[in-house]
């Protein structure tokens, strides 16, 4: 599938993030953690500001999880 598949529900809860831009907490797969809000996703990454301004485009495969800040 080379389109978003705005049926699944893990990509309706990233969506609902991104509208209401939501602070996140991401845990990577190398035990890295990212704190800040998620501006865009697409079928393969999401991007990632964090409170301190940096911008990562993380992969999906890359992930361990998401955790809801607010």
């Amino acid at each position: 599938m080379s389109e978003l598949n705005t049926d699944l529900p893990s990509v309706r809860f990233i969506q609902s993030l991104i509208r209401d831009k939501t602070r996140i907490e991401a845990k990577l797969v190398t035990g890295d953690t990212l704190h800040g809000r998620i501006t865009w996703q697409d079928i393969h990454a999401l991007r990632l500001i964090t409170d301190v301004e940096e911008v990562f485009v993380i992969q999906f495969h890359a992930l361990a999880y998401l955790k809801n800040l607010s």
